[in-house]
């Protein structure tokens, strides 16, 4: 029965909130008098790298009459390793309706930070240089397709960066380093997109609840990445973890959502999940599992924090997790999700996950773990598919990285009829494929319950696009 239950649990899992289907408008939003675009980011990861944080100082877009638009003018920095496989909101801005055919980026004060893992878990911080060591950095890249911003419109400005491409690396694909410095030289892929488009979701913004929410309009705020405050509408096709409604949603509460830019520059959303109702966390991937006769820890890299324990940002961290019993799996919880996530035994090296706790005296004290969504990038393996029906099935897709780490050799990817494919056909393009293609895949990596192996639940795969300028 437990296998049963863990499977269909499982697919459940995958595909709830993974970027499929529409919510109609909220009644909220305002009738805009101007255009309006919003912009979100993401990445192309490289292996061995776990944090790239770049500021970008101003983003313009350069109209196809010599017009220009600001969409970013404050500067803004953006840890786009972090954004393998997700999306996160960047900006929203007004801006005049005209037809754009490229944007143009200001970048400043590049760090990469690289992990290893033997003989212990360590991150390195690197300074990027750019090229002729200018910094600020300016580049612009042009759309493959040209913006059309309509008057009272709403635009998309996807930015994609390729970390992969854009780091110096030797022909085996490592680091290439000097003095505790690399090269950086950014490698941007852009596009215009539309807020009901699959790449204009935003599939990553978790905030802490400014006050509690306005049972009125269905509504709330929450303090978001990047200093914006955003406010999120729900109906009644927004689904929210269990136990929790617009109803009680009260600060100090963490939350996550998806979803969909208004004209108003608010987010229509998919999906909410609370994840915690403490101030204190930390999120971020598993280095290390340890389990010395019952008393477990957890080495993680931080990616992100409560402001109270900000200065564990981009550290590793040991944290003591024996006394932890309450596990969740993202924007899906109740109690059949005990049968693929419920304790120390179920973690991965590699896993994206999120602790909260009481943070007092200097001392962090966690009491609840929940595992997010992530992406994995990595080289799809020929002659690897099988097909149970449909787009359900499983292939091999070999990462170098923490996710192939944890594996132990090509990663098991489970795919459901559900799972969307983006620039791909379906599984069976997949199958016919005779050449390694990289990919891009997102959903959760968990221990199948009936191997026990580390695998992929996929919710997208995607053909990642080519950069249009290097």
């Amino acid at each position: 029965m437990k296998r049963f239950l863990g499977l269909s649990l499982l697919v459940a899992l995958t595909l709830i909130g993974m970027g499929c289907g529409s919510n109609s408008s909220s009644t909220g939003g305002s009738n805009p008098q101007s255009a309006s675009v919003f912009m979100t980011g993401e990445d192309a990861p490289l292996s061995s790298v776990v944090g790239f944080n770049l500021t970008l100082n101003t983003v313009t877009l350069n109209g196809q009459d010599g017009s220009t638009a600001t969409v970013i003018s404050t500067p803004t920095t953006v840890d786009f390793a972090r954004l393998l496989g997700l999306r996160a909101p960047l900006a929203f801005n007004t801006v005049k309706p005209a037809t754009y055919v490229s944007a143009t980026f200001v970048l400043a004060n590049p760090v990469v930070d690289y992990v290893t893992l033997n003989p212990s878990p360590a991150v390195t911080p690197l300074t990027g240089v750019f090229p002729s060591s200018q910094n600020p950095y300016t580049i612009t890249v042009s759309f493959p397709k040209q913006m059309v911003v309509g008057a009272n419109g709403l635009a998309g400005l996807r930015m994609d960066m390729d970390i992969r491409d854009s780091v110096a690396t030797d022909g085996n694909g490592n680091l290439v380093i000097n003095n505790n410095t690399i090269a950086v030289n950014p490698v941007i892929f852009v596009k215009a997109t539309k807020a009901s488009d699959p790449d204009g979701q935003v599939t990553d913004l978790m905030g802490g609840l400014v006050a509690a929410a306005n049972t009125t309009n269905d509504s709330f705020v929450i303090q978001g990445p990047y200093g914006r405050q955003l406010t999120v509408y729900v109906n009644n096709s927004t689904q929210f973890n269990s136990g929790w409604n617009i109803d009680n949603l009260v600060p100090p509460a963490i939350v996550g959502v998806q979803g969909r830019f208004q004209a108003d520059g608010s987010l229509m959303a998919d999906a909410v999940e609370v994840i915690t109702t403490a101030h204190s966390f930390v999120s971020g991937r598993i280095l290390q599992v340890a389990d010395n006769a019952g008393d477990v820890t957890v080495t993680m890299w931080v990616g992100e924090t409560g402001a109270d324990m900000v200065s564990d940002v981009d550290t590793i961290q040991t944290i003591d997790i024996s006394s932890v019993t309450n596990y969740e799996v993202c924007f899906f919880d109740n109690a059949l999700t005990q049968f693929v996530f419920s304790g120390s035994s179920d973690l991965l090296v590699g896993q994206r996950i999120f602790i909260g706790g009481d943070y007092t005296n200097s001392t962090f004290t966690p009491t609840m773990i929940s595992l997010r969504r992530q992406g994995v990038y990595g080289t799809f393996n020929t002659g690897s598919v099988t097909v149970t029906n449909g787009n359900a099935g499983t292939f091999l897709l070999s990462n170098n990285g923490l996710v192939g780490y944890s594996a132990g050799g090509p990663v098991p990817v489970d795919t459901f009829n559900g799972t969307v494919f983006f620039d791909l056909t379906g599984l069976n393009q997949l199958q016919t494929t005779t050449t390694d293609i990289p990919l891009v895949v997102r959903g959760l990596f968990l221990k199948d319950p009936t191997s026990g192996n580390p695998t992929f639940y996929a919710g997208l795969v995607a053909d990642p696009p080519q950069p249009a300028s290097k």
